[in-house]
């Protein structure tokens, strides 16, 4: 008889968490997991489910104003703000009751508290008290928003979290950050009516997204109205006598607004874990170092997903949770493949990437050829909207592979996906070229760029 009370022991039951757990159980290992709070992380409870729900709702007023222009008239419209809460909060609702049936299908035992490591074999669960043991953990905790506690007056902002259930929707907000889930929710806040402006430190929002999907977004989201403050940062956040909040920048800048969102990125979550007292081994950002096979310094012990702070994207959390399983269970010792990862911003207008920016490409190539086009798409030519889209092939001139493919506009992301398929497959631009068009299609545009816009060589535009 074994002498652990468990052949695994997932602690974190988000995406890739709840992957291990059930694909382990499902191959007869006696296996548990916990989580502190709802089954189905970051990404389902308050993350990219929400939030693309939250995009679609804010986009329904572009809809309606896109409708004249093909005979449509439509009347008085009215959003309700606890409406679409409810509905967003009976969607997760089901999400997490299907993770949860999964796990309990397979045979996996759940346990609904904090899971802390005593030792490299013990964890503690915090709610009973009662301590178990296991042959293999893994720890899949994922990240947490930064809540920038050196900012006088953090304690008065929120961040992504709390963003999907506020009692009331703000009239004007302040976004501090950059990155994607800033960008989204600058979006998201303005397409539901709401003032809003993004405050970032950098000289251009997204930064490692290619430069012209970042310079073309920015001046979609100014021309909606949304307002972007470049090279500037918070200093401070105090309550307003008036009611809302003010906000004092670096430059000098005084914002009054009824909301500040902090969007500065987010930590692992290793804090209290225990993963000292079990010898596993963290950086300097408190991320747990992993080799190739996600596992940690301790042998037995394995780490997933955002944790990890190797790529914070829920399918890269997923295929790792797949490759620990076929590593540790079926003897089948597979690595994650963290090259050419597509990726989408649910911005209005999406970006979808897939490979390399240019500005990447060209520092790891002599010569890059670059096919650019910028148009307006087909629908936008009745609606009268002035919305452009732009599509980039980026090609390495020595070997004619595509090693980069970037699209701003609508359903970028849907087409970043295929793309990444042909850019993991090592199609060239000549298998871009022969094949045909869909017409008519804003896609088309990716199979019908045959010459370069220009190549780099060296670094030098030429």
């Amino acid at each position: 008889m074994t002498a652990f009370d468990y052949d695994l022991f997932v602690i974190g039951g988000g995406s890739g968490g709840v992957r291990a757990g059930r694909l382990a159980a499902s191959l007869g290992k006696r296996v548990a997991i916990a989580e502190e709070y709802r089954f189905g992380g970051t990404c389902v409870i308050r993350g990219c489910v929400p939030k693309k729900l939250f995009v679609y709702a804010s986009q329904f007023p572009e809809h309606f104003e896109d409708s004249a222009g093909f005979g449509w008239s439509v009347g008085e419209t009215s959003f309700d703000w606890k409406k679409l809460v409810s509905a967003k909060d009976a969607e997760i609702a089901r999400l997490e009751g299907l993770y949860r049936r999964g796990l309990e299908n397979a045979g996996a035992e759940i346990l609904e508290t904090r899971a802390e490591l005593i030792d490299a074999h013990t964890i503690r669960l915090v709610k009973t008290g009662r301590t178990v043991t296991a042959e293999r953990i893994v720890i899949a905790t994922g990240g947490t928003a930064n809540p920038h506690a050196a900012l006088p007056g953090h304690e008065l902002c929120i961040t992504s979290n709390e963003a999907f259930d506020l009692p009331e929707l703000p009239r004007s907000i302040l976004i501090a950050g950059g990155g994607y889930i800033a960008v989204e929710f600058a979006n998201i806040f303005h397409g539901l009516g709401v003032e809003t402006t993004l405050i970032y430190r950098g000289k251009e929002i997204l930064s490692r997204f290619d430069e012209d999907m970042r310079r073309g977004l920015h001046k979609a989201m100014e021309q909606k109205g949304i307002r972007i403050i470049c090279t500037d940062i918070i200093e401070e956040v105090q309550k307003s006598p008036s009611g809302g909040l003010v906000a004092r920048t670096l430059e000098g800048r005084t914002l009054a607004v009824e909301a500040v969102m902090l969007a500065l990125g987010r930590d692992p979550n290793t804090a209290g874990l225990g993963v000292e007292a079990a010898g596993v081994a963290t950086d300097e950002r408190g991320a747990i170092v992993v080799d190739d096979y996600s596992r940690t310094n301790v042998p037995h012990i394995f780490a997933l997903g955002d944790v990890t702070d190797r790529v914070q994207l829920t399918p890269v959390a997923i295929h790792e949770a797949m490759c620990f399983i076929e590593t540790e269970f079926r003897n089948n010792p597979t690595k994650p493949d963290h090259d050419l990862i597509a990726t989408a911003v649910f911005s209005q207008p999406e970006i979808g990437t897939a490979g390399l920016s240019e500005e990447a490409a060209c520092r790891r190539y002599p010569e890059v050829e670059v096919y650019r086009a910028e148009f307006r798409p087909m629908k936008a030519t009745l609606s009268g909207r002035a919305e452009k889209m732009i599509m980039k092939l980026i090609v390495d001139a020595a070997s004619r592979k595509v090693v980069g493919a970037h699209v701003l506009g609508h359903d970028a992301g849907e087409m970043a996906q295929l793309l990444g398929i042909s850019l993991k497959a090592g199609c060239t631009k000549e298998d871009f070229d022969r094949t045909m068009a869909v017409h008519p299609t804003a896609a088309e545009e990716l199979v019908t760029m045959y010459a370069p816009s220009y190549r780099v060589r060296n670094g030098e535009r030429v």
